[in-house]
């Protein structure tokens, strides 16, 4: 069994915890996620079974889409609802004024991680420093905001969509945006819509899923891949292919577009990886064999 499952996970477990479920239920060990939502945020969880899990680098480069409760006025040390809280202000502030700081986000802008983030500093996550009540300084990093698009003000509420790059960590936006309005912010709610190709409308709730029915919810390597384009390759090709011999046929290669990856078959429909052609050649950059 190789595919993905698009689960929309629940609040209030991790998402390490949606694995060790879909190994329970397939029996497979081999099975990862794809982007990792706080136990308190739900949505979107692509995970990864067998041979698919070599997609995960793939799946995760994609873009996301969230959903964004931001609460003006209230400042954690997490920059979420689950933490302390450390400031509270009085919200003053006239709707155009929110949506222009909010909306002024948009584009390349450098993010500084939070604290109570898994990314690690000298071997060490963060989120253990901060449980130790230790601050370090971080870099930023740059990230893209394609776009923000607010839906509800109800102060001292904003609820906003965001599609980002991956690497963003919208708890960051939300403080970001507290500090430029003066009143401080922190996320009350997240949830994630889409990354890449997998959305929310066609998820599965986790609680749906059995040993009986779980399978008719995975989707093939080849589906999970569709906006790449595909190419056919002759099956007398096929073991200098799966050898990782670069072809260079000019008969061959002559209409695989350069510098874009693209779905591998042999013959019509035997799906077998992810291929690239640069100006040396065409080769496999990665075996996808069905088991």
């Amino acid at each position: 069994m190789d595919g993905v499952l698009n689960i929309n996970k629940p609040v209030g477990i991790s998402s390490f915890d949606v694995v060790r479920k879909i190994r329970k239920l397939t029996g497979i060990k081999k099975v990862g996620h794809t982007g990792t939502l706080d136990p308190e945020a739900s949505g979107v969880l692509p995970v990864c079974i067998g041979s698919a899990t070599k997609l995960v680098n793939h799946i995760m480069s994609d873009c996301k889409v969230y959903r964004v409760e931001l609460m003006l006025g209230v400042v954690t040390d997490s920059y979420d609802r689950e933490g302390t809280i450390v400031r509270n202000s009085r919200v003053d502030l006239r709707n155009d004024e929110i949506k222009k700081a909010i909306k002024s986000f948009e584009g390349e802008i450098n993010q500084v991680p939070p604290m109570y983030s898994a990314l690690k500093v000298n071997g060490r996550r963060l989120y253990s420093l901060a449980r130790q009540g230790i601050e370090i300084e971080r870099e930023p990093r740059k990230v893209k905001i394609y776009s923000i698009n607010i839906l509800e003000l109800n102060l001292p509420k904003v609820i906003f969509t965001v599609k980002c790059s991956k690497g963003t960590y919208i708890r960051s936006l939300c403080y970001d945006i507290g500090e430029k309005l003066k009143c401080g912010g922190s996320m009350w709610n997240l949830q994630r819509i889409e990354t890449g190709n997998f959305n929310i409308r066609n998820s599965v709730e986790l609680d749906e899923l059995t040993k009986d029915n779980i399978y008719k919810y995975i989707i093939s390597m080849d589906k999970v891949l569709f906006d790449y384009p595909e190419i056919h390759i002759d099956e007398k090709y096929e073991k200098l292919l799966l050898n990782g011999v670069e072809m260079n046929n000019p008969f061959i290669i002559r209409n695989i577009q350069k510098n874009e990856f693209h779905r591998v078959y042999i013959g019509k429909d035997k799906f077998i990886g992810i291929g690239i052609r640069k100006d040396s050649g065409f080769k496999m950059t990665k075996l996808l064999l069905q088991r």
